[in-house]
């Protein structure tokens, strides 16, 4: 412990959205965190879906042909599928932030695969938890063997 801020030394786990760092050890709210994420994920498809219904209501009332409603409708399933997806896969490693930022407008549009993929995943754990768990874990072991201080003199250990 630091004696002039009070705080522990060593590496400091990483707050995740919605989360902060309840995801450590279980505390200060954190399933009610989990519900919360899971509902209000689900919630926000849900209502994004029946913007998406107007949308294509719209395109009808507009008389724009099956050929463009087609595309619509194709275009937002691949994006979602797409967008879940690589959400699912950044809960469980580091993604590129090159690939990510060519991907931001595909990402975007897809939106409600992303929030699908955070709802499927606050079932099970904060999402990006066993990540983030997995890496502070590592940076903890890390301290540890760099601060561990050596016994005694290691050359008069070889000699005996």
């Amino acid at each position: 412990m630091s004696e002039e801020t009070g705080t522990p030394a060593g590496p400091r786990p990483e707050p995740i959205r919605f989360f902060g760092t309840t995801w450590v050890n279980h505390d200060n709210g954190y399933a009610a965190r989990r519900v919360g994420v899971a509902v209000g994920s689900l919630a926000a498809a849900a209502a994004s879906c029946l913007v998406l219904r107007f949308g294509y209501e719209g395109l009808e009332i507009a008389a724009v042909g099956g050929f463009v409603s087609l595309l619509v409708v194709v275009m937002f399933a691949v994006c979602s599928a797409i967008a879940f997806r690589r959400t699912w896969e950044g809960f469980g490693s580091r993604p590129d932030p090159e690939t990510q930022a060519s991907l931001r407008g595909l990402l975007t549009i897809g939106f409600i695969g992303a929030l699908l993929a955070y709802f499927f995943r606050s079932l099970t754990e904060a999402p990006g938890e066993k990540l983030r768990r997995q890496e502070f874990e590592t940076a903890r072991e890390q301290y540890t063997r760099r601060t561990s201080r050596r016994t005694g003199n290691p050359s008069r250990k070889r000699s005996r």
